[in-house]
């Protein structure tokens, strides 16, 4: 299953998307955002790279006020995308092509790199979920009086249901497409989405990550100062080189299962399992520190944590919108079921209310504790 850069399955995929990817720069690519496939692809680099622009504005407000963690997220997000994504995007440069074959392409949008298989919305998309996340988890006090365990495996639960809004939609709007030959990797899906991605991307890499840089950034120095230079940079080094490698751990019950002849099945029932716990393990912390009458305060939220999640929430509901007419007429009335008339296949509608619900809900909560706070004058 080996493919060149633009290989069989590569031209197949691009194809798809609307373009030949033969015919892209090899380094970086710039574009008008007219000339893209649709509207709601300038519309979508807008919000992520406006929102990873506002998150590090934040960070760097709670860093100069003596919190680390914030700034040390959003560099250790940069550095796990580069130490994660290459192999994904060329496995065949790192003799990993009969281990993973070719898994996905992004379209062409404004600006990309790597032969257009990495567009800057993606690289700027995850310090942007990051901090969203970790915004929302920290404001609520849960960090502060569960611990780092506790407040990384809800930061987990609230990665998966922002991210999962996004991950069901992009492949009916040609933001990407996945090879639905790769059984590898790609199946077992939901819908359009594998159950890998959903998992370790959109989940235990983001609750690994946080936990890392948390308990690696948020104790002082030796001398009882916030950790700055280059302690600070080593150790936001090492949480995003690890946070592969608990990615890898959360893998092995699936991939028990894999192989030359995958069991699908099987792989399917455990992966679920290890979704429906993190949902379960998540939720449960939430709510139990929520309804806890001897907790103590949250902590007073941000601007970054007011606002960006309502306008994240809100873009994500425009597109789905655009979306919804061809996904019920594919869901519903197209003679393929599941595939739209532009051949692009939707996703999980019930999973993605779903996860408007989770996301919508933790918003609430947070304007709710917003209410009994004066937030900090200097949005930190």
């Amino acid at each position: 299953m080996t493919d060149t850069a633009c290989g069989p399955h590569a031209e197949e995929a691009t194809r798809v998307l609307g373009f030949d990817c033969a015919d892209v720069s090899s380094v970086v690519s710039l574009r008008w955002p007219w000339e893209l496939t649709n509207w709601t692809m300038p519309l979508l680099e807008l919000l992520v790279i406006g929102g990873v622009v506002f998150a590090l504005v934040h960070a760097v407000r709670r860093y100069r006020n003596g919190d680390p963690v914030n700034l040390a997220l959003w560099c250790a997000s940069l550095v796990y995308l580069f130490v994660i994504e290459p192999p994904l995007y060329f496995p065949e440069w790192f003799g990993l092509d009969e281990l993973y074959g070719f898994i996905f392409a992004h379209n062409r949008f404004t600006a990309g790199f790597m032969a257009d298989r990495l567009p800057l919305y993606i690289v700027a998309f995850y310090p942007m979920i990051s901090q969203l996340a970790y915004e929302l988890v920290r404001s609520l006090g849960i960090f502060r009086w569960r611990g780092a365990l506790a407040g990384s495996v809800a930061v987990a639960l609230a990665c998966q249901v922002f991210y999962e809004i996004f991950d069901h939609v992009g492949p009916q709007l040609k933001w990407w497409t996945w090879n639905d030959d790769n059984h590898i990797v790609n199946h077992p899906a939901m819908a359009s989405v594998p159950l890998t991605s959903m998992l370790l991307f959109a989940s235990v890499s983001m609750g690994a990550m946080t936990y890392l840089v948390v308990r690696l950034t948020a104790t002082p120095a030796a001398d009882g100062r916030p950790r700055r230079g280059w302690d600070l940079g080593l150790r936001v080094l090492l949480a995003g080189v690890l946070t592969p490698v608990a990615m890898v751990i959360a893998n092995v019950p699936s991939s028990l299962f894999g192989g030359a002849t995958p069991d699908g099945t099987a792989r399917a029932w455990i992966l679920g399992i290890e979704l429906a716990l993190i949902w379960l393990a998540g939720g449960w912390i939430i709510v139990s520190h929520l309804r806890d009458p001897g907790r103590g305060p949250g902590e007073p939220p941000s601007a970054f944590a007011r606002y960006y999640p309502v306008i994240y929430l809100g873009a994500m509901a425009v597109f789905w919108a655009a979306a919804l007419p061809q996904y019920l007429a594919a869901q519903y009335l197209g003679a393929q079921d599941g595939i739209t008339r532009d051949g692009t296949p939707t996703g999980s509608g019930p999973y993605v209310v779903a996860c408007f619900l989770g996301a919508g809900l933790l918003v609430a909560l947070l304007h709710r504790r917003a209410r009994t706070h004066r937030t900090d004058p200097a949005g930190v």
